[in-house]
């Protein structure tokens, strides 16, 4: 049996970090028509959780726009729960967004009462990331607080510390992605994981390690403690994403059907 978060999280009777890791597929599309489609197309999927990139979205920096297509979008999915991330430029965003305008985007579509989820970057900073616990306290949302590495997979002692830094800044999920070089950096991010799930982070964990290199990670992270693992449905939204049937087949061998 795998090992369960010592804290666990419900989005929508949803357990996020209890008996098997969840799946979320990614939705990246970049006009409402296309986002809808995208959102019918997945749902038939059946994912545990589903993610909107608003980055890649044209209209990201409008704000009325993005709110009338969550409102589409939460039509569209019905009571699965949702993710909404802004991805900062440095971390893999899809396009620059002003630290103001990111802010103001996340701070008023978790106040629409239709976003379960939000995902920010600890980089944002302290100010940033208080503004974004009150908005979530205010408007009943979960935070991922993350940080992503594109270039490398930094050391075990690293990503610890991390991942303790996401949960001692108030999030609900602390997230975590790497890029490796070698299987032994695979290694290295499979073992602090576990490593976290065993010591001083009781809140649920997503981590994962990019690019080829790293999809046994997607399969079989949840082994070592990672709550939460990103499939295609439609679109990738990160290198080394597989379908999500891929993902089921192989999940299944791992943690039972």
């Amino acid at each position: 049996m795998r090992q369960q978060s010592k804290v666990q999280v419900t989005v929508r009777n949803t357990v996020i970090g209890g008996v098997r890791p969840l799946i979320c597929l990614p939705l990246v599309a970049q006009d409402i028509d296309a986002l809808l489609g995208q959102a019918r197309e997945l749902v038939a999927l059946r994912p545990d959780l589903l993610e909107w990139r608003v980055d890649a979205f044209t209209k990201a920096t409008e704000v009325k726009e993005c709110r009338e297509a969550l409102r589409g979008l939460r039509r569209a999915i019905g009571d699965i729960p949702l993710i909404f991330t802004c991805r900062i430029d440095q971390e893999g965003g899809f396009k620059a967004i002003p630290a103001e305008k990111r802010l103001e985007l996340i701070t008023t579509l978790m106040a629409s009462g239709e976003v379960d989820l939000v995902d920010v970057e600890l980089c944002n900073g302290v100010e940033f990331l208080a503004a974004v616990r009150t908005a979530a306290a205010a408007g009943g949302c979960k935070l991922i607080f993350s940080h992503h590495n594109f270039q490398e997979t930094p050391d075990e002692a690293f990503i610890l510390a991390k991942l303790l830094e996401g949960q001692n800044a108030g999030a609900d999920i602390s997230k975590l992605a790497v890029m490796p070089k070698s299987y032994a950096d695979v290694l290295t991010l499979l073992t602090a994981t576990n490593k976290a799930r065993n010591g001083a982070v009781t809140i649920p964990i997503v981590t994962m390690a990019m690019g080829v290199e790293g999809v046994i990670t997607r399969l079989a992270g949840g082994l070592f403690g990672s709550d939460i693992t990103f499939a295609i449905g439609s679109k990738a939204s990160a290198p080394g994403q597989i379908s999500i049937g891929e993902l089921r087949t192989g999940m299944a061998l791992l943690y039972g059907a």
